[in-house]
Protein backbone atom coordinates (compact mmCIF):
# COMPACT_ATOMS: atom_id res chain seq x y z
CA UNK A 1 0.00 0.00 0.00
CA UNK A 2 1.45 3.31 -1.13
CA UNK A 3 2.73 5.30 1.82
CA UNK A 4 -0.41 7.49 3.01
CA UNK A 5 -3.13 6.37 1.10
CA UNK A 6 -6.92 5.52 2.52
CA UNK A 7 -7.28 2.37 1.01
CA UNK A 8 -7.94 -0.33 3.07
CA UNK A 9 -8.21 1.86 6.17
CA UNK A 10 -9.95 0.60 8.91
CA UNK A 11 -13.04 1.94 11.09
CA UNK A 12 -11.81 4.28 13.71
CA UNK A 13 -14.10 3.45 17.01
CA UNK A 14 -13.29 6.49 19.66
CA UNK A 15 -14.36 5.85 23.28
CA UNK A 16 -14.11 8.57 25.65
CA UNK A 17 -12.60 7.82 29.11
CA UNK A 18 -13.14 10.42 31.80
CA UNK A 19 -10.93 9.83 34.29
CA UNK A 20 -8.61 11.20 36.95
CA UNK A 21 -8.33 9.09 40.05
CA UNK A 22 -4.83 7.78 38.52
CA UNK A 23 -4.01 10.51 39.91
CA UNK A 24 -4.22 13.38 42.52
CA UNK A 25 -5.36 16.46 39.53
CA UNK A 26 -8.55 16.49 38.58
CA UNK A 27 -8.64 17.68 35.16
CA UNK A 28 -7.75 15.01 33.03
CA UNK A 29 -11.45 13.66 32.86
CA UNK A 30 -12.23 17.00 30.93
CA UNK A 31 -9.91 15.55 28.44
CA UNK A 32 -11.85 13.78 25.91
CA UNK A 33 -14.58 16.67 25.96
CA UNK A 34 -12.32 18.98 24.87
CA UNK A 35 -10.68 17.17 22.33
CA UNK A 36 -13.46 16.44 20.67
CA UNK A 37 -14.57 20.33 21.16
CA UNK A 38 -11.99 21.22 19.40
CA UNK A 39 -12.84 19.19 16.24
CA UNK A 40 -10.66 16.08 16.97
CA UNK A 41 -13.27 13.35 15.00
CA UNK A 42 -13.65 15.69 12.49
CA UNK A 43 -10.38 16.38 11.52
CA UNK A 44 -9.27 12.58 11.15
CA UNK A 45 -12.72 12.23 9.26
CA UNK A 46 -11.26 14.68 6.94
CA UNK A 47 -8.81 12.47 5.70
CA UNK A 48 -10.48 10.01 4.60
CA UNK A 49 -11.59 7.56 8.17
CA UNK A 50 -14.49 6.50 8.73
CA UNK A 51 -15.23 7.18 12.42
CA UNK A 52 -17.53 5.91 14.98
CA UNK A 53 -17.49 7.62 18.36
CA UNK A 54 -19.13 5.31 20.69
CA UNK A 55 -19.22 8.30 23.57
CA UNK A 56 -17.60 8.56 27.43
CA UNK A 57 -17.56 5.19 29.18
CA UNK A 58 -19.85 5.81 32.55
CA UNK A 59 -17.09 5.37 35.01
CA UNK A 60 -18.20 5.21 38.95
CA UNK A 61 -16.07 5.82 41.96
CA UNK A 62 -15.82 3.31 44.58
CA UNK A 63 -16.66 4.92 47.72
CA UNK A 64 -14.51 4.76 51.15
CA UNK A 65 -11.93 3.40 48.43
CA UNK A 66 -9.08 2.71 50.95
CA UNK A 67 -5.37 2.84 49.89
CA UNK A 68 -3.70 -0.37 49.98
CA UNK A 69 -0.16 0.18 51.38
CA UNK A 70 0.05 3.96 50.11
CA UNK A 71 -1.54 3.44 46.67
CA UNK A 72 -4.77 5.50 46.29
CA UNK A 73 -8.01 4.72 44.59
CA UNK A 74 -7.14 0.89 43.57
CA UNK A 75 -10.36 -0.07 43.94
CA UNK A 76 -11.62 2.65 41.88
CA UNK A 77 -8.88 2.21 38.94
CA UNK A 78 -9.45 -1.25 38.94
CA UNK A 79 -13.12 -1.13 38.04
CA UNK A 80 -12.40 1.14 35.16
CA UNK A 81 -10.36 -0.49 33.62
CA UNK A 82 -11.88 -3.71 33.74
CA UNK A 83 -14.69 -1.02 31.75
CA UNK A 84 -11.76 0.08 29.33
CA UNK A 85 -10.44 -3.60 28.68
CA UNK A 86 -13.94 -4.57 27.99
CA UNK A 87 -14.61 -1.80 25.88
CA UNK A 88 -11.53 -1.91 23.54
CA UNK A 89 -11.92 -5.65 23.53
CA UNK A 90 -14.58 -4.98 21.66
CA UNK A 91 -13.76 -2.41 19.40
CA UNK A 92 -10.70 -4.46 17.87
CA UNK A 93 -12.21 -8.07 17.80
CA UNK A 94 -11.30 -9.31 14.79
CA UNK A 95 -8.99 -6.23 13.84
CA UNK A 96 -11.72 -4.61 12.25
CA UNK A 97 -11.62 -1.78 13.93
CA UNK A 98 -8.68 0.56 14.95
CA UNK A 99 -9.35 2.06 19.00
CA UNK A 100 -8.93 5.72 19.89
CA UNK A 101 -9.26 5.72 23.30
CA UNK A 102 -9.25 9.61 24.62
CA UNK A 103 -8.03 9.58 28.43
CA UNK A 104 -7.96 10.42 30.91
CA UNK A 105 -4.82 9.93 32.82
CA UNK A 106 -2.57 7.06 31.61
CA UNK A 107 -3.64 4.54 34.37
CA UNK A 108 -6.22 3.78 31.76
CA UNK A 109 -3.72 2.17 29.50
CA UNK A 110 -4.08 -1.11 31.95
CA UNK A 111 -7.38 -1.67 30.46
CA UNK A 112 -6.72 -0.40 27.31
CA UNK A 113 -3.60 -2.60 26.65
CA UNK A 114 -5.42 -5.67 28.23
CA UNK A 115 -8.29 -5.48 26.31
CA UNK A 116 -6.12 -4.99 23.43
CA UNK A 117 -4.14 -8.31 24.16
CA UNK A 118 -7.68 -10.34 24.54
CA UNK A 119 -8.84 -9.85 20.84
CA UNK A 120 -5.06 -9.46 19.46
CA UNK A 121 -3.20 -11.78 20.90
CA UNK A 122 -0.07 -10.85 19.07
CA UNK A 123 0.11 -6.73 19.18
CA UNK A 124 2.77 -5.07 19.97
CA UNK A 125 3.37 -1.55 22.27
CA UNK A 126 5.05 1.69 21.38
CA UNK A 127 4.91 3.63 24.87
CA UNK A 128 5.26 7.32 23.73
CA UNK A 129 5.89 9.25 27.26
CA UNK A 130 7.90 11.02 29.52
CA UNK A 131 7.96 8.33 32.32
CA UNK A 132 8.38 5.03 32.41
CA UNK A 133 4.91 4.17 34.33
CA UNK A 134 6.77 0.94 35.50
CA UNK A 135 6.30 1.39 39.40
CA UNK A 136 4.64 -1.36 41.18
CA UNK A 137 2.53 -0.65 44.22
CA UNK A 138 5.31 -1.75 46.12
CA UNK A 139 7.94 0.53 44.93
CA UNK A 140 5.91 3.84 44.07
CA UNK A 141 7.10 6.52 46.01
CA UNK A 142 3.46 8.59 45.43
CA UNK A 143 1.32 5.77 45.26
CA UNK A 144 -0.54 7.23 42.29
CA UNK A 145 -1.46 4.40 39.79
CA UNK A 146 -0.56 6.92 36.92
CA UNK A 147 3.10 5.48 37.17
CA UNK A 148 2.61 2.13 37.46
CA UNK A 149 0.21 0.91 34.40
CA UNK A 150 3.49 -1.67 33.20
CA UNK A 151 3.86 -3.62 36.44
CA UNK A 152 0.12 -4.27 35.76
CA UNK A 153 -0.14 -5.92 32.40
CA UNK A 154 3.83 -6.75 31.88
CA UNK A 155 4.37 -10.88 32.37
CA UNK A 156 8.15 -10.28 33.77
CA UNK A 157 6.69 -7.68 36.17
CA UNK A 158 3.93 -10.05 37.95
CA UNK A 159 7.05 -11.49 40.36
CA UNK A 160 7.72 -7.95 41.51
CA UNK A 161 4.05 -6.57 41.54
CA UNK A 162 1.14 -7.53 43.83
CA UNK A 163 -2.69 -8.31 43.15
CA UNK A 164 -4.60 -5.13 44.25
CA UNK A 165 -8.09 -4.96 45.89
CA UNK A 166 -9.66 -3.66 42.22
CA UNK A 167 -7.83 -5.78 39.79
CA UNK A 168 -8.43 -9.31 40.44
CA UNK A 169 -9.70 -9.53 36.74
CA UNK A 170 -6.10 -8.29 35.52
CA UNK A 171 -3.55 -11.16 34.57
CA UNK A 172 -0.22 -9.97 32.93
CA UNK A 173 -0.84 -10.63 29.02
CA UNK A 174 2.11 -8.18 27.40
CA UNK A 175 6.15 -9.70 27.08
CA UNK A 176 8.95 -6.99 27.69
CA UNK A 177 10.22 -8.37 24.05
CA UNK A 178 7.19 -7.18 22.63
CA UNK A 179 7.21 -3.01 23.98
CA UNK A 180 9.50 -0.70 23.47
CA UNK A 181 9.91 2.66 25.11
CA UNK A 182 10.39 6.52 23.43
CA UNK A 183 10.86 9.76 24.74
CA UNK A 184 11.64 9.36 27.96
CA UNK A 185 13.68 11.68 30.17
CA UNK A 186 11.88 11.61 33.83
CA UNK A 187 13.03 7.40 35.35
CA UNK A 188 12.83 6.60 39.15
CA UNK A 189 15.01 4.71 39.98
CA UNK A 190 13.36 1.42 40.80
CA UNK A 191 11.95 2.04 37.42
CA UNK A 192 15.30 2.34 35.79
CA UNK A 193 16.97 -0.82 38.01
CA UNK A 194 13.34 -2.91 36.55
CA UNK A 195 13.83 -2.06 32.90
CA UNK A 196 17.57 -3.07 33.29
CA UNK A 197 16.77 -6.53 35.46
CA UNK A 198 14.13 -7.54 32.62
CA UNK A 199 15.47 -6.31 29.28
CA UNK A 200 12.95 -3.41 28.35
CA UNK A 201 13.87 -1.79 24.30
CA UNK A 202 14.17 1.75 25.26
CA UNK A 203 15.29 4.82 22.93
CA UNK A 204 15.02 7.95 25.90
CA UNK A 205 15.63 11.70 24.73
CA UNK A 206 19.09 11.53 25.02
CA UNK A 207 19.35 8.70 22.04
CA UNK A 208 17.07 10.76 19.78
CA UNK A 209 19.03 13.78 20.68
CA UNK A 210 22.15 11.86 19.26
CA UNK A 211 20.61 9.79 16.40
CA UNK A 212 17.46 11.63 15.02
CA UNK A 213 13.81 10.46 15.62
CA UNK A 214 14.04 8.79 11.73
CA UNK A 215 16.81 6.22 12.82
CA UNK A 216 15.17 5.81 16.50
CA UNK A 217 11.81 5.31 14.74
CA UNK A 218 13.49 2.30 12.20
CA UNK A 219 14.74 0.76 15.45
CA UNK A 220 11.86 0.92 17.52
CA UNK A 221 10.13 -0.41 15.20
CA UNK A 222 12.37 -3.40 13.78
CA UNK A 223 12.69 -4.29 17.65
CA UNK A 224 9.21 -4.89 18.45
CA UNK A 225 8.73 -6.40 14.89
CA UNK A 226 11.32 -7.07 12.53
CA UNK A 227 8.72 -8.76 10.23
CA UNK A 228 6.69 -6.15 9.76
CA UNK A 229 3.09 -7.69 10.44
CA UNK A 230 1.98 -7.29 13.84
CA UNK A 231 -0.82 -5.12 15.03
CA UNK A 232 0.69 -1.55 17.22
CA UNK A 233 -0.46 -0.25 20.18
CA UNK A 234 0.86 3.05 20.58
CA UNK A 235 -0.07 4.80 23.86
CA UNK A 236 0.73 8.23 23.99
CA UNK A 237 1.32 10.66 26.94
CA UNK A 238 1.29 14.44 26.01
CA UNK A 239 3.87 14.45 28.25
CA UNK A 240 6.00 13.04 25.94
CA UNK A 241 6.15 16.03 24.24
CA UNK A 242 8.03 19.03 25.33
CA UNK A 243 5.83 22.00 27.83
CA UNK A 244 6.68 24.42 24.87
CA UNK A 245 3.87 22.53 23.00
CA UNK A 246 2.00 20.54 26.05
CA UNK A 247 1.90 22.54 29.20
CA UNK A 248 -1.35 21.33 30.42
CA UNK A 249 -0.57 18.02 31.43
CA UNK A 250 -0.08 17.46 35.35
CA UNK A 251 3.90 16.06 35.17
CA UNK A 252 5.54 18.34 32.08
CA UNK A 253 8.83 17.76 31.84
CA UNK A 254 11.80 19.58 30.21
CA UNK A 255 13.39 18.87 27.01
CA UNK A 256 10.47 16.57 25.30
CA UNK A 257 9.81 16.21 22.18
CA UNK A 258 9.47 18.56 19.11
CA UNK A 259 5.41 18.81 17.54
CA UNK A 260 7.68 18.06 14.28
CA UNK A 261 9.19 15.02 15.91
CA UNK A 262 5.56 13.51 16.94
CA UNK A 263 4.22 14.55 13.34
CA UNK A 264 7.29 11.98 12.34
CA UNK A 265 6.11 9.06 15.17
CA UNK A 266 2.55 9.41 13.95
CA UNK A 267 3.39 9.43 9.96
CA UNK A 268 5.65 6.27 10.56
CA UNK A 269 3.29 4.11 12.79
CA UNK A 270 0.34 5.39 10.08
CA UNK A 271 2.88 4.47 7.12
CA UNK A 272 2.47 1.08 8.96
CA UNK A 273 -1.04 0.43 8.40
CA UNK A 274 -0.85 -1.65 11.39
CA UNK A 275 -1.96 0.96 13.86
CA UNK A 276 -4.86 -0.82 16.11
CA UNK A 277 -4.85 0.70 18.61
CA UNK A 278 -4.02 4.77 19.90
CA UNK A 279 -4.15 5.52 23.52
CA UNK A 280 -4.04 9.31 23.76
CA UNK A 281 -3.85 10.24 27.65
CA UNK A 282 -3.04 13.02 30.39
CA UNK A 283 -4.82 16.06 28.81
CA UNK A 284 -5.23 18.67 31.56
CA UNK A 285 -7.64 21.40 30.70
CA UNK A 286 -7.89 22.67 34.06
CA UNK A 287 -3.76 23.57 34.20
CA UNK A 288 -2.15 26.41 32.58
CA UNK A 289 -4.18 30.09 31.38
CA UNK A 290 -6.40 30.36 28.61
CA UNK A 291 -3.28 29.73 25.66
CA UNK A 292 -1.41 27.10 27.36
CA UNK A 293 -4.61 25.29 27.54
CA UNK A 294 -5.55 26.12 23.85
CA UNK A 295 -1.81 25.12 22.83
CA UNK A 296 -1.78 21.70 24.24
CA UNK A 297 -5.39 20.60 23.05
CA UNK A 298 -4.38 22.03 19.32
CA UNK A 299 -0.67 20.65 19.51
CA UNK A 300 -3.07 17.36 20.26
CA UNK A 301 -5.47 17.30 17.94
CA UNK A 302 -2.84 17.70 15.05
CA UNK A 303 -0.69 15.15 16.15
CA UNK A 304 -3.53 12.49 16.31
CA UNK A 305 -4.45 13.46 13.06
CA UNK A 306 -0.88 12.53 11.92
CA UNK A 307 -1.75 8.78 13.27
CA UNK A 308 -5.14 8.80 10.46
CA UNK A 309 -3.64 9.83 7.52
CA UNK A 310 -2.34 13.35 7.54
CA UNK A 311 0.15 14.15 5.74
CA UNK A 312 2.32 17.12 5.97
CA UNK A 313 2.83 16.97 2.10
CA UNK A 314 -0.61 17.70 1.95
CA UNK A 315 -3.61 15.03 1.21
CA UNK A 316 -6.04 15.25 -1.28
CA UNK A 317 -9.67 14.19 -0.17
CA UNK A 318 -11.62 10.89 -2.21
CA UNK A 319 -14.15 13.33 -3.26
CA UNK A 320 -11.83 16.16 -4.27
CA UNK A 321 -12.30 16.89 -8.43
CA UNK A 322 -9.70 18.96 -10.51
CA UNK A 323 -11.33 21.85 -13.00
CA UNK A 324 -12.38 20.21 -16.35
CA UNK A 325 -9.03 20.98 -18.49
CA UNK A 326 -10.07 23.23 -21.74
CA UNK A 327 -10.82 21.39 -24.58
Amino acid sequence: MEKGTTAKRLPIGVIGIPFSKGQPRGGTEHGPSILRENGLVAKIERFGNKVVDYGDLTLDVVENDKPWNNVKNPRTVGMANKKVAECVEKITRGGEQVALTLGGDHSIAIGSIFGHCQSLPDMVMVWVDAHADLNTPLSSPTGNIHGMPLSFVLKEMEQYSPTLPGFEWCKPCLSVKDMVYIGLRDVDEAERAFMSQIGIASFSMQEIDKHGIKGIMEWALKTVDPCGKRPIHLSFDVDAMDPEYAPSTGTPVAGGLTRREMFFIAEEVAATGRLSCLDVVEVNPVLGNDEERKKTVLSTVDVVSHFFGQRREGNVSANFQLPVPKS
